[in-house]
């Protein structure tokens, strides 16, 4: 493969600067060179392989004349001429051989270079391929992770909108209840207005009939009595109603309050949700709580109006039956 001439610069240059920094001691390594040039595996094997080619050919002296001394020799020295000769060609073969060993011997420690160089280059692969897959799986955790607080946010919101609905029908059924409270003083105050016209008929049957109004006013005082202890007692009720309902709708806001925020907290504490779920159902058990409270008293007011209604009854009862007595003396008197 054939190196590109920026290529074999940066490699040549390299492995100068390294050769140098150790003291032109011992050659650099491959993977070295790779590193320091930014080149790949194979163009830092083929630029050293010529970088150490350049840095070991040297020109070894070999004899190629007869040295003018044999010339000059005599035939009796031919022997030692030739001898001489001999080893001049065995040095410069010894010389070659020396060359070839060495260039051998570079050759080997390349290939180990090589090849710890690939080794090196391998383990590093796999240490980036491992890191990669444990930063996936960290990835696919946190996304899971994610997700099941996202989940875990939406039932926390859930489950707020529905206290909050129950909240909004345990306050309307206060209204109801105060509705109903109001109602009820309508029809005692028309009680009441139907005892001021039976006292005035009274009044009227005394004048008209003095002598029977006598007879009765010991009844009626009677029935006054027990008018007015029924009035003070639906007064009574009526009070302790509105303090029930006030109880009631102080109940509903805090509950709507505690709920509003709880909401604003939600999303700002998402870590700490297990410990909001926790809150999150004490306050859902006391909603409950408020609701089945709120059932009792509403119950415990209707009763308390039916019981109410029937006094109101029993009072017109008396009321008109004492009129319908003071009425029949009267008519007795017109027909004599």
């Amino acid at each position: 493969m054939e190196l590109t001439k920026d290529t074999r610069d940066r490699i040549f240059a390299a492995a100068d600067s390294l050769y140098e920094q150790a003291g032109r001691a011992a050659f650099p390594t491959v993977d070295a060179v790779r590193k320091t040039a930014r080149v790949n595996m194979n163009d830092a094997s083929a630029g050293m392989k010529e970088w150490r080619r350049a840095q070991t050919a040297q020109a070894a002296p070999v004899a190629v004349q007869v040295p003018e001394a044999v010339m000059q020799a005599s035939s009796a020295a031919l022997a030692a001429l030739w001898q001489e000769a001999q080893e001049l060609a065995n040095e410069s073969l010894r010389a070659a051989q020396a060359g070839w060993d060495a260039e051998r011997i570079e050759a080997d420690t390349l290939n180990k270079q090589m090849a710890d160089a690939f080794e090196v280059q391998k383990a590093e692969l796999e240490a980036g391929q491992a890191r990669i897959t444990e930063l996936e799986a960290a990835g696919r955790q946190a996304a899971a992770d994610a997700e099941a607080l996202r989940q875990r946010v939406e039932e926390t919101h859930a489950a707020l909108l529905a206290m909050q609905q129950r909240a909004a029908v345990a306050e309307q059924r206060a209204e109801e209840i105060e509705r109903r409270a109001g109602d009820l003083r309508t029809e005692l105050d028309h009680a009441h207005q139907e005892a001021a016209q039976g006292r005035v008929e009274l009044a009227g049957l005394r004048q008209a009939h003095a002598g029977e109004i006598e007879a009765l006013r010991a009844e009626l005082v009677a029935s006054q009595g027990k008018a007015e202890a029924a009035a003070e007692k639906a007064s009574g009720t009526i009070e302790a109603l509105r303090t029930e309902l006030a109880t009631v709708k102080a109940k509903a806001e805090t509950a709507t309050e505690a709920h509003q925020a709880h909401r604003k907290q939600a999303a700002a504490e998402a870590h700490r949700t297990a410990e909001r779920m926790t809150t999150a159902q004490a306050e859902r058990d006391q909603a409950r709580k408020d609701e089945r409270q709120a059932r009792e008293d509403a119950a415990t007011l209707r009763g308390q109006l039916n019981e109410l209604r029937e006094q109101n009854a029993q009072l017109l009862q008396t009321v008109k039956a004492q009129s319908a007595q003071s009425e029949k003396p009267a008519g007795k008197a017109k027909k004599d």
